[in-house]
């Protein structure tokens, strides 16, 4: 395992678990950090104020959630390698930097009435600090729990879904007590900055990582593998020359394309479907049901990943994909005649949502092994800044055509819906289409490296 004891106290080397260490400690420290950049998820609670106070369309004032979607894709692409040399205390800490400042950096435009500062801080810089975040403890946690990956994966990503649960009622009560103009929206992003940069601090002191060959007690790895489980290794540079790192790829792009789309525009979406019904949606209604989004988000996580480690990654994959394109079904022909089947629908679609971030790295772990996880992961989290882009821009392009077109209420977004149907089927075809990787992608085994490595010696002898 390669090292940076430059690093200081940030190296993995200063992260090694004493003798008996408890590994239940560590996810308290995922948690920390994932619950913090889970924030992401409450977005479309600025929403509204900023395109009130800067004079913004739906789709500008989604830029930032997007840009940080992006910016999280493709920081843990590139920082995948990195944050396994280095180590999940030192991924915490660029996390906790970038996304902190992001929120002092926006905080700054919206003060100014600098709208490309907040894009700039909460996108871009904030992102990075989503993407190295998001990352951080994945890997750490499946060496941990080696004999439920599932679980392990979930309880990681749990916090990252469950981060709106806290800020978006927490958002809506800052905004109210600051103001929704620009000054209120400035101090609103100042107290995030400096509370989750604290909040944070305590996944960077608390966590650990195992010893080399650690294995629970009593564990032992299972002898016979199941048919999509392999037991060999495949490094990250192999693994996306495999056509099953891109079946994944759109896997998770079309789940995640037609969960982010809802979850963005949750706010304003409730609001606009039961604009002219008899039991309209309050803005601090419409928060509550972004709030109830996210514990579906987080719960989803858990359970569905958790579902995963007894019945298989494939078939949680059908699940999401094929009952979640039903789901949207019914939003689109009955979602305006009654307020609980919308609600009821939209819960199920984005605990189909977490569900698939938790359940996609104990799907790598079957389909590459366990020898570059993490960074392979990095590399599959692009698949979520195309979909971070192409949801929102979907149901917010759509959204705003339709009302000029002068459509109102559930057709601002029946066509939006339509096309997340067809995405989903997309998604269901590519993970039918999914197979254990052939083992020329295969790393060689250490016996049969030895033995390779053996005759070369000996023919130098001569």
């Amino acid at each position: 395992m390669l090292t940076n004891d430059r690093l200081g106290p940030l190296s993995r080397s200063r992260t090694l678990a004493p003798p008996g260490w408890s590994r239940w400690l560590v996810p308290p420290a995922a948690l920390a950090v994932h619950l913090s950049i889970g924030q992401a998820y409450a977005w479309s609670v600025f929403k509204p104020p900023l395109e009130s106070s800067m004079d913004l369309s739906g789709t500008a004032s989604a830029l930032p959630f997007q840009l940080g979607i992006v910016m999280l894709g493709l920081s843990a692409a590139f920082g995948g390698t990195l944050v396994e040399r280095n180590g999940p205390r030192w991924a915490m800490f660029v996390s906790l930097v970038c996304f902190s400042s992001g929120f002092l950096v926006a905080a700054l435009g919206a003060a100014t009435s600098q709208y490309w500062l907040v894009v700039l801080g909460y996108g871009f810089i904030g992102g990075i600090g989503l993407g190295i975040g998001y990352i951080s403890p994945v890997s750490t946690l499946m060496k941990w729990f080696p004999d439920r990956p599932g679980m392990a994966t979930g309880i990681a990503i749990m916090g990252f879904g469950g981060g709106a649960l806290i800020a978006s009622p927490w958002s809506s009560k800052l905004l109210e007590h600051f103001g929704t103009d620009n000054g209120g929206i400035a101090a609103t992003f100042l107290v995030h900055g400096v509370t989750y940069a604290v909040f944070m601090t305590l996944g960077v002191l608390l966590v650990r990582v195992p010893p080399e060959g650690w294995r629970p007690a009593g564990w032992e790895p299972p002898q016979e593998q199941g048919h999509m489980i392999s037991a060999a290794d495949v490094s990250a540079r192999n693994a996306i020359r495999t056509p099953q790192f891109w079946f994944l790829w759109v896997v998770l792009c079309m789940n995640v394309t037609a969960g982010i789309g809802i979850l963005e525009k949750a706010a304003p979406m409730i609001g606009d479907y039961f604009k002219d019904t008899d039991t309209p949606v309050s803005a601090t209604a419409a928060a509550g049901f972004v709030a109830l989004l996210s514990a579906a988000n987080m719960a989803g996580r858990l359970l569905w990943s958790s579902t995963s480690d007894l019945i298989g990654r494939k078939n949680m994959y059908r699940v999401y994909l094929g009952v979640g394109a039903l789901m949207y079904l019914a939003i689109s022909q009955l979602g305006d005649s009654s307020k609980p089947l919308f609600v009821v629908c939209a819960l199920v679609i984005l605990s189909f949502y977490g569900g698939g971030f938790s359940t996609v790295p104990a799907y790598l772990k079957d389909l590459f092994g366990t020898y570059q996880v993490g960074a392979i992961h990095g590399r599959l989290l692009t698949a979520w800044s195309v979909a971070g882009v192409l949801g929102p821009y979907i149901v917010n392009k759509v959204a705003d055509h339709q009302e000029e077109a002068g459509k109102t209420g559930p057709g601002l977004y029946s066509l939006s819906l339509t096309i997340m149907i067809v995405l989903l089927v997309v998604g269901f075809v590519a993970n039918e289409l999914i197979r254990p990787v052939h083992p020329r992608f295969h790393e060689p085994a250490p016996a049969a490296a030895e033995s390779e490595a053996a005759p070369a010696e000996k023919g130098g002898d001569r």
